[in-house]
C-alpha cells in the first residue's frame, strides 16, 4: 500500500450522499490504496458496504465505535 491512510468522516451524512463522497474520494486516490471512513450506524452501515463492494472495492476492516463505524476500504485497481 502506498501513502498514509486518509480518514473521511461522514458522520451525519445521509445516504446516498455518503456513498457518492466515498466513491469520489477513492477515484482521486492512486490504485491499491487504503481509505478509512467513519459512518453512522443504521442506514449508512446497511447500504454503504454493499455499494462499495458492488464497485469492486474491498472492506478490509470494520470496527464499531459507539454509534459510528470505522471501515477501512482498499481501492480496487
Amino acid at each position: 500500500m502506498k501513502g498514509p491512510v486518509e480518514v473521511l468522516d461522514l458522520t451525519g451524512v445521509p445516504c446516498p450522499a455518503n456513498s457518492a463522497r466515498i466513491l469520489l474520494k477513492l477515484a482521486q486516490r492512486a490504485g491499491d490504496t487504503l481509505l478509512d471512513i467513519i459512518l453512522d450506524d443504521g442506514e449508512p452501515m446497511e447500504n454503504v458496504p454493499a455499494s462499495l463492494e458492488d464497485e469492486g472495492h474491498k472492506i478490509v476492516a470494520r470496527e464499531r465505535k459507539g454509534k459510528q463505524w470505522k471501515l477501512r476500504i482498499q481501492k480496487s485497481l
